[in-house]
C-alpha cells in the first residue's frame, strides 16, 4: 500500500473535524449572520466563507488529486471558465436558471460573479457523479442520467437553503422561494458538466478510487450537514427530507461512519 501523501494523511486525521464540525460550525455561522446576530464585519465574512469552503473541500481534492492528467486537468479548466460565462448569461439575462442575483458577497466580486465560484461548482457535479457510482447503475447514458437525478437532488437542498438565508435572490418560485426555471437550468448545465467530467475521467479508475477512498465523499457528508441543518432551522421540509436520504445513503455504504467514530479517538 502507498504511503499517504501529506494532504491524505491531514485528511485522515481530521475527518470528524471537517466533514462534521466545520459544516455545523458554518450552518450555525449563517444563520447567525442572516439573523443579524453577529457584527456586520463577521456576518457571511467572505474570507470565513471561501475557507471554510475550501476546508470542506478537501477530501474530494484530496480523492481525485492521484486521477487528474493533462486530459482531466484541462476539463476541469474548460468547466471553470463554463461556471463564470453560464453565471454571467444568467446574471445578465435570466437565462437558463431564471432571474436572480447574489444578495451576499461570497468572496470578491467580479460582474457580480463570486472569484470563487468553480470551488462551489464543481464540487456539485464530481459529488453527484461520485454519489451515483456508490449505485450498482451501469452504462454511460444511464450514469449520466443518474448523475443528472443526483444534481437536481443535491440542488433542491442547497437553492432553498441559501434563499432562506438571502445568499441569493430569484424574482419567485414555488419551491421555497426558487423557481421551475433553476431546475430546467440546471439540467442543461448539469448535463453539460457531467458530461465533460465523465468524458475526461477514467471512468475505472475513479470507481476503483471511490472503492479504495473511505473519505472521497466527505465533502457530500459535508453538504448534509451544512445545508440540512440551514433547511431545518427554516422549516424547510422537504429539502431535510433529501438531505436525510443523502446522508442515509452514504452511511449505508460507509461514507461517514468512520468518520465520526473519530470523535472517540479525540
Amino acid at each position: 500500500m502507498d504511503k499517504p501523501d501529506s494532504l491524505e494523511q491531514l485528511v485522515r486525521e481530521n475527518r470528524f473535524t471537517i466533514s462534521v464540525v466545520f459544516p455545523l460550525f458554518g450552518a450555525i455561522g449563517f444563520v447567525a449572520s442572516a439573523e443579524g446576530f453577529l457584527p456586520e464585519t463577521l456576518a457571511f465574512n467572505p474570507l470565513m466563507v471561501i475557507f471554510g469552503t475550501l476546508v470542506m473541500r478537501l477530501p474530494l481534492i484530496s480523492g481525485i488529486k492521484p486521477l487528474i492528467d493533462v486530459k482531466s486537468g484541462l476539463a476541469i479548466l474548460a468547466l471553470t471558465l463554463y461556471a463564470y460565462i453560464i453565471e454571467f448569461i444568467g446574471i445578465q439575462t435570466g437565462f437558463p436558471y431564471g432571474e436572480f442575483s447574489y444578495g451576499v458577497e461570497l468572496g470578491p466580486m467580479i460582474y457580480g460573479i463570486p472569484i470563487g465560484l468553480p470551488v462551489f461548482f464543481i464540487p456539485l457535479v464530481l459529488n453527484s457523479v461520485l454519489f451515483i457510482s456508490l449505485s450498482e447503475v451501469k452504462g454511460f447514458a444511464k450514469n449520466v442520467f443518474g448523475s443528472l437525478a443526483a444534481l437536481l437532488a443535491v440542488d433542491s437542498v442547497l437553492d432553498p437553503a441559501a434563499v432562506s438565508l438571502g445568499i441569493w435572490n430569484y424574482s419567485g418560485g414555488f419551491f421555497y422561494g426558487v423557481p421551475l426555471s433553476n431546475f430546467a437550468g440546471w439540467i442543461l448545465s448539469g448535463t453539460i458538466s457531467i458530461l465533460v467530467l465523465k468524458s475526461a475521467l477514467d471512468n475505472g479508475r475513479l470507481s476503483e478510487r471511490l472503492e479504495n477512498t473511505d473519505y472521497f465523499l466527505d465533502d457530500m457528508v459535508s453538504f448534509v450537514f451544512l445545508w440540512g441543518v440551514v433547511n431545518l432551522y427554516y422549516m424547510n421540509i422537504i429539502p431535510v427530507i433529501v438531505a436525510i436520504l443523502f446522508g442515509a445513503v452514504l452511511y449505508r455504504n460507509d461514507r461517514f461512519n468512520l468518520a465520526i467514530s473519530e470523535l472517540d479517538m479525540v
